[in-house]
């Protein structure tokens, strides 16, 4: 597997326009495959979900695939009742109707303010000039608060044919997936069984998306969708089991997991990355969830902007899950500088480590002494950037 410029797969196309829902910047977009694509999908749990996610999943569990997504910001089309339903399916109607294909081959997917009705004359006149083009404007068209695109291209080789995956993302707040993240899209050219697909994507997320937070809040319209043409591998079978389906899944994971940690770098006002890497762990579920609890806590994510080693709030953080604990045993360390043994502080220099913590990386390890599994999660801080955001987000 390697990392390669961001690329459309082979069969793919997109395009990004301004449609008018935003005063300025792009906010209306597609991706399409020149074929149905074998399709996965994860979704927010959240329980007001949006109607395009609601129609995506919907779409997608019937056949498990896709052959376009057209998506936009800006308007969120949640908690918009009957009408809002009914303008999602309208665009899939319109989409397929483009492009001379089923409707249910179209996913929908919308990013924005909740409680605001779709304009579909803007909408209808932007979907009039989407064109199947290799731009990448697609990546822009999604962002809200998001600093900039985030987009990743691996290739890979299986059957001694090459094959791309690339993906693209936008999330920057309202970030505590459960099942899946904000938005996300995933392209490859190979050729993977949609259920197969769809039992990968749920496992990888659970180790990626679901990993990450920023500020405790999971939206109405978080998705991560897969599309998988296998227009690399005409002519091979589709990956399903053994070596050839484990370099897959590892191109997939890096792909999910690069996009998820550059989420939480991105987060709304963020000046840091967190990263808590948990080791010695009663059970996988114990290790994932207390590193979820070190990222998610607002005092770790204060003191960290603030750049002070106050590891009693990363301890806290850990005592307030469910795992199990060896209480008199956990060790944490803060940028390589280890801060407590056996639970308890040890002497450092607080000047030498408070010089470390102005990185924009902070990696915290924990080690639980308490068994033999291990997990991850990446966050941000939290600064005053991100109150002043969300204080006028509207505006």
């Amino acid at each position: 597997m390697e990392e390669i410029d961001f690329k459309w797969p082979n069969g793919f196309f997109a395009d990004g326009i301004h449609a008018g829902l935003r005063k300025k910047r792009l906010d209306m977009g597609w991706v399409v495959s020149e074929v149905p694509a074998q399709s996965a999908g994860v979704y927010t749990t959240n329980q007001f979900q949006a109607a395009p996610t609601k129609l995506t999943k919907e779409t997608i569990n019937k056949k498990h695939e896709l052959q376009a997504i057209i998506m936009n910001s800006a308007v969120a089309n949640s908690c918009t009742g009957i009408e809002g339903t009914e303008n999602a399916h309208e665009e899939q109607v319109l989409v397929a109707s483009k492009l001379g294909i089923d409707k249910d081959l179209v996913g929908v997917a919308s990013t924005g303010v909740i409680g605001v009705q779709l304009p579909m004359d803007k909408i209808k006149q932007g979907l009039a000039e989407l064109q199947k083009t290799k731009n990448f404007k697609v990546t822009e068209a999604v962002l809200t608060t998001d600093t900039h695109s985030k987009t990743i291209s691996v290739s890979f080789e299986v059957f001694g044919k090459t094959c791309t995956i690339s993906g693209f993302c936008k999330g920057s707040g309202m970030i505590k997936p459960n099942m899946a993240t904000m938005l996300g899209f995933v392209v490859t050219d190979a050729k993977v069984a949609g259920q197969k697909l769809q039992e990968t994507l749920v496992e990888l997320t659970n180790e990626t998306f679901n990993q990450i937070t920023v500020d405790g809040d999971t939206s109405t319209n978080d998705m991560v969708v897969v599309m998988a043409n296998g227009q690399a591998m005409q002519d091979e079978p589709e990956l399903s089991e053994g070596s050839e389906y484990e370099i897959f899944k590892a191109a997939l994971k890096h792909v999910l997991g690069f996009l998820a940690k550059e989420i939480a770098r991105d987060g709304e006002g963020a000046t840091k990355l967190v990263e808590a890497n948990v080791n010695g762990a009663h059970s996988k579920e114990d290790a994932q969830h207390v590193a979820k609890a070190i990222v998610g806590s607002n005092l770790v994510k204060a003191a960290l902007f603030g750049e002070d080693a106050n590891w009693g709030r990363i301890i806290d953080a850990i005592g307030s899950t469910n795992a199990k604990l060896k209480i008199d045993s956990v060790d944490i360390a803060l940028n390589k500088t280890k801060i407590v043994e056996h639970s308890l502080g040890l002497d450092f220099d607080e000047e030498a480590l408070k010089e470390k913590l102005k990185s924009d990386e902070i990696i915290i390890d924990v080690e639980l002494n308490n068994g033999d599994f291990k997990g991850q999660a990446w966050g941000c801080d939290l600064t005053y950037k991100y109150v002043q955001i969300n204080a006028s987000y509207r505006s």
